[in-house]
């Protein structure tokens, strides 16, 4: 049965997540600037107040007759002008340093090559370095200001060694660790009452135990330089979705953790940014046929005789091929990297950038906003 979900272009498909992922792949809708409206949105609703409440105020004082939509524009204009401004104001990245977890990943193998050209000192950290072709491809096309580590997030000792490491080999004039990045990620795929326990206890020690320790231990080296604590997380974080609970789950607790995490670091002028992607955006770099494959193996093993009987084989199949069309896409790693790149190199970055197709906002918005019965009635699936 599990055979029947392999396709015969895996390996090339994979091996051009890494090295042809800097071609952008064919998208059949522009890339939508969400993080820029999310900023203009506040500053545009305030600008309609002020204009309503100053215009009645000069019509009552009698001392100018402007309405308030005139106000509303003349406001609109100026501050479009200064969110811009403030909006592209950027850090220097010569002298910073940077920590990417998960660079075996397509994700975070292009970002550390994209910030190794911006100018950073980028620690590129690998779960697995010894015979890694990635790495060594990785150390060939960026400058020597790039590292390679071995990190493994489930491990308290290579955590501890990664901080030594980092703190003797900081760029000179660096004070601290400018920024963090976890970009490093497991996805624990079917239905809760199919999915092993060490499966289960795996996704939660790499997205979220995982994450949680690192920072504590970079923490020292990142208040040192006021830096930031990037999170990458998914917009499954706000939208319910079956085969997938228990990825739902540790990205939900990743965007708590992150929040908690925001309000007790702002008095140390540290910033704390998530960056949610959606999953059509990023293509094959969330979800691969290998990791797939697997554990459809595995969890079909450890099922009892009675759940096989309960659920039917055919349901199964059907339920893993509900994921299939994440593996099929292109891997467009543009908006999520961009994002990254933003939040890394931004005088002021946004709380939460959402790189998402329109679909994918709309829908986020409304598990979010709408009702649970509204939301349930557009969405769910008999």
């Amino acid at each position: 049965m599990q055979s029947q979900l392999r396709r015969p272009s895996l390996a090339k498909r994979r091996i051009s997540l890494r090295r042809s992922s800097l071609i952008q792949a064919t998208r059949d809708q522009q890339e939508v600037p969400w993080d820029l409206f999310d900023r203009l949105l506040v500053p545009i609703i305030c600008c309609q107040a002020a204009a309503i409440i100053l215009s009645g105020l000069l019509n009552l004082l009698r001392i100018s007759q402007v309405s308030a939509f005139a106000l509303f524009c003349w406001f609109v204009v100026a501050t479009i002008g200064a969110v811009l401004f403030y909006h592209h104001l950027k850090v220097s990245a010569p002298g910073k340093a940077v920590l990417i977890t998960g660079c075996d990943s397509p994700l975070a193998w292009r970002l550390a090559r994209k910030l190794d050209e911006i100018g950073f000192a980028v620690f590129a950290a690998f779960p697995k370095l010894d015979g890694s072709s990635d790495a060594e491809i990785l150390k060939d096309e960026c400058s020597g200001r790039l590292r390679v580590l071995q990190l493994d997030v489930t491990s308290e000792v290579q955590m501890l060694e990664a901080s030594l490491f980092i703190a003797e080999n900081l760029p000179d004039g660096a004070s601290g660790l400018w920024a963090l990045l976890h970009c490093e990620s497991f996805s624990a795929l079917g239905e809760l009452e199919w999915i092993p326990f060490p499966v289960l206890r795996k996704a939660l020690d790499v997205n979220v135990l995982g994450a949680s320790r690192l920072t504590q231990i970079m923490l020292p080296l990142i208040r040192r330089a006021h830096g930031r604590v990037i999170f990458m997380s998914s917009a499954l974080a706000k939208i319910p979705s079956p085969v997938r609970g228990a990825h739902c789950a540790t990205q939900a607790a990743v965007e708590s953790l992150a929040s908690c995490l925001k309000e007790e670091l702002r008095p140390r002028n540290v910033d704390v940014v998530v960056v949610a992607a959606g999953e059509l955006a990023a293509g094959t770099a969330w979800l691969s046929d290998e990791s797939m494959i697997e554990q459809a193996k595995v969890m079909w093993k450890q099922l009892s005789e009675e759940q096989r009987h309960s659920y039917g084989e055919d349901y199964f199949e059907a339920a893993l091929r509900s994921l299939e069309k994440f593996t099929e896409y292109p891997a467009d790693l543009t908006p999520v990297v961009r994002c990254l790149v933003d939040a890394t190199t931004r005088t002021f970055p946004l709380q939460r950038y959402t790189p998402v197709t329109r679909s994918e906002k709309i829908r986020t918005f409304s598990a979010e906003y709408f009702p649970r019965s509204v939301y349930d009635v557009i969405y769910s699936k008999k």
